[in-house]
């Protein structure tokens, strides 16, 4: 009998892994709680010592090694493409991981699908 285990590597699609391992900030919108509002479930990636040499020399170090913080912020829909977005904002949770492992704990908890995060600058995320 195959049996197959998933791996923390496994339940991310490799172009945001890779984001992730390289310091990227990645977000994706989630239901809000009401309406006027729009909401997103953001991850950032914490700094390694090894980031501030990387960026001194113009290259971007990746970290298998990095610390995570996920947060649940929403907005106020009119407000969220102007230079204002925060006016409004709520932070609805926020977590920290302390690695990638921790991390998709936080999401599961979260009801929260590792493949539909994208760099922020594919979504609406204001921040």
């Amino acid at each position: 009998m195959l049996r197959i285990v998933m791996t923390h590597e496994s339940a991310w699609p490799l172009e945001s892994l890779s984001a992730l391992r390289l310091g990227k900030r990645l977000a994706v919108e989630v239901p809000p709680t009401g309406p006027g509002r729009r909401a997103f479930v953001d991850i950032t990636p914490g700094s390694v010592d090894a980031d501030a040499q990387a960026r001194a020399e113009r290259w971007t170090h990746r970290s298998t090694a990095r610390s995570f913080t996920v947060q649940h912020w929403e907005y106020d829909a009119a407000a969220i493409d102007g230079l204002d977005y925060d006016i409004a904002a709520v932070c609805l949770r926020s977590a920290t991981a302390a690695d990638e492992s921790e991390l998709l704990t936080v999401l599961r908890k979260w009801h929260r699908d590792p493949t539909h995060f994208r760099y922020v600058w594919d979504t609406a995320d204001p921040r």
